[in-house]
């Protein structure tokens, strides 16, 4: 219930839709109320009497009731939908721009399937709750107290002879509601996993294809859907045994009614319309009950769903601006790790461990090193994708967490190894970091990353749709559009992760000719790859297991690090020239190690 109130304060800025349904809500059940009064009236006073004016404007009456309860059963159920619409709007946007804003560390541990799961599915049943559950719940409300009421006040025995089933259909829908609660979070878990299995299945497709494993998947999906199904017939086996008892019950009181009621009209202490309009009001009284039973599994499901949204509102955010976080100005370019430890979230060891190196501006900082001695890291720490475990990361003398993060990323530009591209056209990819970015602009920094000219054999050139994840386009072309979207950025400093490490030899000779250009002057961090990128750089960093085990330029390291040349003589790709020819330039350094 918590959460369910915290759900409500989301009708705040739509009050005027939230009391119209309620105020329609309560004039429809005004209109049921009176409804049996009329009949009683026609039963008595009209048939009974065989009194035609009382007929006519009884039936007349009764007709006007009834277009007055449809027109505001119009209201309500418009009002509402406006309402429980707007609130799951709200909802979706804040869920998405929270998500968007998490730091890595809290998406390394969710699972996409779950996140989706929370901003579609959860958000669609809190919308339920507002636009019929808790409208429907007030209408029960008010309906089985008026109900009860106008019982007592027509006939206080037969009242009290009436309401005997209420405590026990109280009972079972109570005992209902105790069984189905834990259902729903464990039906909503279900439906998480599947999702995640379609998502994965969905966005790993090729790979699935390649190793035969259609029929694995296929398996792995019909057991989740199993799980969730079974979880589901749970729900349904509670609710077929709750509500034969309440109809039961209510059966009951029809039964009082008729026995007791009846003897009172024989002794001419009631009368037949009272009795048609009693045996009208017992409906009024069960109805809404049974609404509650039914309503109550799209509450207790929207509890437990607004639960799970509020797990991801509430989340905290690992990397966020400092509240006296000041924009960092252009910057020069000059970047310093001071001391830096890291540890990921869960792990019991550092990745880094005292790491401390300083890059003048326009310098090329090759990386290099074993899986998981740290090189992604490094990289991570600098546009704050993590924020330190202890020590500092400067730009320009300036600790990245005390500047804002939109002033820090925007000078930074970075291309991954794995890419990523939109679902749009191609000049919407490469300008996706300046969408202001000019025409002029977009072509030259696709030429600068050698992506013109595929560009223009494309059927709609620069407007070609990509495709999902850019499926329209070959690895070697989307890297180079997402070089083209970092260089457009004309950033001061620049990340390149194995950027080229999907292209044929030929592109790949002409995008390392286009960056050994694009470097100059800029600060760059390379994951090196390649023999020509350490033999380049100003500053190469050698790593083992989270510490800089060696550092300096590549002839200095030739001479003094044994592991260096180690790395250089078994990681490191030699390079091709455009016509596919190896260079050996190294060959004989390599020789006198």
């Amino acid at each position: 219930m918590k959460s369910l109130r915290r759900v409500i304060r989301y009708l705040s800025p739509y009050k005027f839709w939230a009391v119209g349904a309620t105020l329609s809500l309560i004039l429809v059940t005004a209109m049921n109320l009176v409804t049996p009064q009329l009949l009683r009236w026609v039963v008595d006073g009209g048939i009974t009497a065989k009194d035609g004016w009382v007929i006519t404007w009884g039936t007349a009456a009764l007709a006007v009731v009834a277009i007055a309860r449809g027109i505001f059963n119009f209201t309500q159920t418009f009002w509402g939908e406006q309402a429980s619409q707007s609130v799951a709007f709200d909802m979706r946007n804040e869920l998405y721009a929270k998500i968007q804003g998490l730091s890595f560390s809290y998406h390394d541990q969710a699972q996409t399937g779950q996140l989706m799961t929370r901003a579609t599915n959860d958000v669609d049943l809190v919308r339920q709750f507002i636009g019929q559950g808790l409208f429907q719940v007030i209408n029960a409300v008010v309906m089985v107290i008026g109900s009860a009421s106008v019982l007592l006040w027509m006939n206080w025995e037969l009242g009290l002879v009436t309401l005997l089933t209420v405590p026990a259909i109280g009972l079972v829908l109570a005992q209902f509601a105790r069984n189905i609660r834990p259902m729903f979070g464990i039906i909503q878990k279900k439906l998480g996993g599947l999702n995640s299995i379609l998502q994965e299945n969905l966005a790993g497709i090729r790979v699935v294809k390649a190793f035969a494993r259609s029929g694995f998947e296929e398996d792995r999906f019909e057991k989740a859907n199993t799980d969730y199904k079974e979880t589901n017939l749970d729900f349904v086996r509670a609710a077929s045994a709750s509500f034969p008892l309440i109809f039961l019950f209510s059966n009951f009181g029809t039964i009082l009614i008729l026995g007791y009621g009846g003897f009172q009209v024989i002794g001419n202490r009631l009368s037949v319309g009272e009795l048609v309009a009693f045996n009208t009001y017992l409906m009024f009284l069960v109805q809404p009950m049974m609404t509650i039973g039914f309503v109550s599994s799209i509450v207790i499901r929207a509890g437990v769903s607004a639960e799970r949204i509020f797990e991801v509102l509430d989340a905290a955010n690992a990397v966020v601006d400092n509240p006296n976080a000041r924009t960092l100005p252009p910057v020069v370019g000059r970047v310093e790790f001071e001391n830096v430890r890291f540890r990921y979230v869960g792990q019991e060891q550092d990745v880094l461990a005292g790491v401390s190196f300083i890059a003048e501006p326009g310098q090329t900082v090759a990386i290099l090193g074993s899986t998981g001695s740290g090189k992604s890291t490094i990289i991570n720490l600098l546009p704050r994708f993590y924020d330190v475990t202890d020590g500092r990361v400067l730009v320009d003398g300036q600790d990245v967490r005390e500047v804002t993060l939109d002033s820090l990323r925007s000078q930074i530009g970075i291309v991954l190894q794995e890419t990523t591209l939109f679902s749009g056209t191609i000049r919407d990819n490469i300008a996706y970091g300046r969408p202001d970015a000019t025409d002029e602009e977009v072509l030259a920094a696709a030429k600068a990353a050698q992506a013109h000219n595929f560009i223009l054999e494309q059927p709609k050139g620069y407007e070609t749709e990509v495709g999902e994840r850019g499926v329209g386009l070959s690895g070697g072309q989307k890297q180079r559009v997402a070089i083209a979207r970092a260089l457009l950025l004309d950033p001061r400093i620049l990340i390149l992760d194995d950027s080229t490490s999907a292209v044929d030899a030929e592109t790949e000779y002409q995008i390392q000719q286009a960056l050994d250009k694009l470097m100059v002057g800029r600060t760059s961090f390379v994951i090196a790859q390649r023999i020509s990128t350490v033999r380049n750089a100003g500053l190469v960093l050698v790593l083992d297991k989270g510490r800089i085990a060696a550092s300096g330029t590549h002839e200095s390291l030739m001479m003094d690090s044994p592991l260096y040349a180690e790395i250089v003589q078994s990681q490191l790709r030699q390079d091709t020239d455009a016509k596919g020819q190896v260079i050996e330039q190294e060959a004989g350094e390599l020789s006198t190690i």
